[in-house]
């Protein structure tokens, strides 16, 4: 019990002083703390040099009972025998190696033993050569001294040999235009013309100098002479520099020549056409002059070295008139690969440059002005096709005879415009983006955003270009220029704007998806723009905005030829007087002029529009399509003599037409035949009813009215597809001739039929006979 009380107090104490030791606020308490620990280590170490054994084994029967004392006694016994068994490997092992190093030794000696005398007859032989090698220097020093005197000697008298013979070499040096030789000869001989010129040489340095004046005139003359290359001049501009010639003064004229250069270099109209035709003699003749301008440029460097921030403005300025003549070139009516060749030159041209002339920036600037001219081509194009597609809808108006030229070609040739134009254009456009040059591969992404933007911007110009054709102002020019007159004027007009409407109808259905399908194949993935700007094709907008344009061209058309019908119509109920009309022989004449028109809308719409269903047919249940004889309610009412109940009738009109099923009128027009032509006569019908209301009839005109009216009937149902409205619309004109009549009495069934079968007989004669 009391070794483990003793065990317990110390493991406490050991405890309390660790958490002493770390949460101690004074440092040296801490410090002393762990020297007394780090000592206390030390001590009980056995590995250590201070180990104490009689601490340790007190601390060892101090901290651990019997049963801990003889397990460590075991360790330490296992211990002690690996020890003994490590330390004797290891005498094992070094007494190997002592063994061996003993033989070694050996065989050292019994080498060594014969090295000595070897050594010595050495020795005699080195310092035999070395005394001989002493009476030959001994011997040959006085020749030797008097040779390198003579080689010295000789040397003078080359040199001196030399200086006299220099004003003839200069001499033929002049006559060879061997210019460089002679500048090597002349800077060669300066130091002893500095030296001996005004004594022993004054004759030669006087002749020297007249012909390096000769050579310094002839130098200035090759150096400002346009038919020598820039390498021969900068040839030349480098020797006046060797022969200190102020060649400072020459910099502004050497600059001048050097623009005068870049007319060379510089693209022109001309060379681009032949370009396009056959590029090899065209790229190997540039090539070659713009190498020589970069060789001219590079020496222009290195005898003005303070004049880089000109020769940078030339080649900017060189770049950028390049660009201002294939900005112009573009507008032209060129492919892809015409423009892919001019940009290839340039961009070479810029690499050939940028190696002398790093700090232009050349490439950044052909890429600027890459983009701008890539665009212009691209709006060019369109703008092209656009043009295009105009002129296939004005051959509408500039024939001599409307009905020489079919609306259906019109359509067929502006339908394939649109569509195979568009195709060929974006072909073009893939060409470029297929291209492999360093030019186009950094363009790629602001290519694909250009496209997309010119194209949303040539849907925009061919809605606004459709609208002006469709406009008065454009109308009365066309008339202005005489293309056509009067009324084959208004029939071109009218059947342009009928293909105009059909035209845009096809651009929505077809070439809009279809552009579509191509852009996300071919012309996806530009990211210029940025996402906060979106798409820069929308085709859902173009589709609305085609859409919405079709709609109002349709209902252009049916006001226009309904306008007309109309203006025939005002002058039939102007013209006569309706209270004394006359009896009623025949259906009036207006009724064909009205069915001439409406045979003209209608061999129009049938060039252009598809054939729709017919619907609306008369029921016997439809109290609204009953005829004028089949309504027994009416002919009663009509029928009656008496004028002082003619209020009665007409209220009795009313009456009968509250109780009439309820007819729509007026539909949404389709893009059908029926459709459009059902509007026409509804709107016309309208018309003649609010024209009736407008006068005052007698009998006999209530009667001529209700005969053409019933003639009309009759015709229509064949034309119409919506027979109850029509139906409800003629009535509509009978009540109100009726409302409007003095004495509003019918003509009899069988007079109202008989004068219908004779004029359908005529009328049937008249086609008969008529091709």
């Amino acid at each position: 019990m009391g070794t483990d009380e003793v065990s317990l107090n110390d493991k406490a104490k050991r405890t309390r002083d660790l958490l002493s030791s770390f949460y101690s606020q004074d440092p040296s308490v801490s410090s002393n703390s762990s020297i007394g620990s780090s000592r206390s280590l030390t001590l009980d170490d056995i590995n250590s040099t201070s180990f104490d054994p009689d601490h340790y084994m007190n601390n060892l029967v101090h901290k651990s009972n019997l049963e801990g004392l003889l397990q460590r006694h075991v360790e330490m016994a296992a211990e002690i025998k690996n020890l003994d068994t490590d330390l004797q490997m290891l005498v094992y092992e070094n007494y190997n190696k002592f063994i061996s190093a003993t033989d070694t030794i050996k065989r050292m000696k019994s080498n060594i033993s014969g090295m000595e005398a070897n050594m010595e007859q050495l020795l005699e032989k080195i310092m035999s050569v070395q005394s001989r090698s002493d009476t030959v220097n001994t011997s040959l020093y006085e020749k030797r001294e008097h040779v390198e005197k003579l080689h010295r000697t000789c040397n003078l008298l080359r040199k001196v040999q030399f200086i006299y013979d220099l004003p003839d070499r200069l001499g033929k040096c002049i006559k060879s235009e061997a210019y460089a030789d002679a500048v090597r000869f002349y800077t060669g001989a300066m130091p002893i013309f500095k030296a001996y010129g005004d004594s022993s040489f004054q004759d030669c340095k006087r002749e020297s100098e007249k012909s390096i004046a000769i050579i310094i005139n002839n130098l200035q003359g090759r150096l400002f002479s346009d038919s020598e290359s820039m390498q021969a001049r900068s040839e030349a501009a480098v020797l006046l520099k060797q022969l200190d010639f102020p060649v400072e003064n020459l910099k502004a004229k050497l600059l001048e020549k050097l623009e005068q250069s870049i007319t060379d270099i510089q693209l022109n109209p001309e060379e681009i056409n032949n370009a396009s035709t056959d590029p090899s003699p065209f790229a190997s003749a540039h090539e070659a002059a713009v190498q020589e301008f970069v060789e001219a440029v590079h020496a222009f460097r290195v005898i003005f070295p303070d004049s880089e921030k000109q020769l940078n403005n030339l080649a900017q300025d060189l770049i950028t008139k390049n660009f201002i003549v294939i900005e112009e070139y573009v507008k032209r009516r060129i492919c892809a690969a015409d423009l892919l060749g001019v940009l290839r030159v340039v961009w070479n041209d810029v690499l050939l440059i940028d190696d002398v002339l790093q700090e232009a920036a050349l490439s950044d600037h052909t890429i600027e002005a890459s983009k701008v001219t890539v665009r212009l081509y691209v709006s060019s194009a369109l703008s092209h096709l656009l043009q295009d597609i105009s002129d296939s809808l004005v051959k509408v108006l500039k024939k001599e005879k409307v009905e020489d030229y079919s609306l259906q070609v019109a359509l067929d040739a502006s339908t394939k415009t649109v569509l195979q134009g568009s195709s060929s254009v974006l072909l073009d456009f893939r060409k470029i983006l297929d291209d492999n040059s360093g030019l186009v591969v950094r363009l790629r992404e602001i290519i694909i955003d250009i496209v997309q933007e010119e194209l949303q911007d040539f849907f925009r110009q061919l809605e606004d270009k459709f609208l002006l054709f469709s406009g008065r102002n454009f109308a009365s020019a066309i008339q202005d220029q005489g293309v056509t007159e009067g009324a084959q004027g208004d029939k071109a007009i009218a059947g342009l704007i009928l293909v105009l409407s059909q035209l845009s109808a096809f651009i929505e259905q077809t070439t809009i998806p279809r552009i579509t399908e191509e852009i996300a194949t071919s012309f996806s993935g530009g990211s210029a723009r940025g996402y906060e700007q979106g798409p820069a094709f929308v085709p859902g907008e173009i589709c609305r905005k085609f859409r919405s344009a079709g709609e109002k061209f349709l209902h252009q058309y049916i006001n226009m030829r309904t306008q007309k019908i109309s203006l025939l119509l005002k002058k039939r109920f102007n013209t006569p007087n309706w209270v004394k009309h006359k009896e009623p022989r025949e259906v009036h004449m207006f009724v064909d002029l009205f069915f001439q028109e409406l045979e003209i809308t209608g061999n129009e719409v049938k060039q252009i529009l598809p054939q729709g269903k017919r619907r609306h047919r008369r029921t016997d249940s439809n109290g609204s399509t009953a005829s004028s004889r089949s309504n027994p309610l009416r002919e009663e009412k009509l029928s009656r003599s008496n004028t002082h109940r003619a209020r009665s009738q007409l209220l009795e009109t009313h009456l009968a037409k509250l109780f009439k099923q309820k007819v729509e009128i007026f539909t949404k027009v389709e893009y059908t035949q029926e459709s459009v032509v059902t509007t026409i006569v509804k709107l016309c019908l309208k018309s003649l009813q609010e024209f009736v209301r407008l006068h005052t009839f007698n009998r006999s005109g209530f009667q001529q009215i209700q005969l053409d009216i019933q003639f009309l009937r009759t015709s229509l149902r064949e034309t119409v597809e919506d027979e109850a409205a029509m139906d409800f619309l003629l009535d509509e004109v009978i009540v109100a001739a009726a409302e409007r009549c003095l004495d509003p009495v019918p003509l009899e069934p069988p007079i109202l039929d008989k004068l219908i079968q004779v004029k359908l007989a005529k009328t049937k004669e008249h086609n008969t006979i008529s091709p």
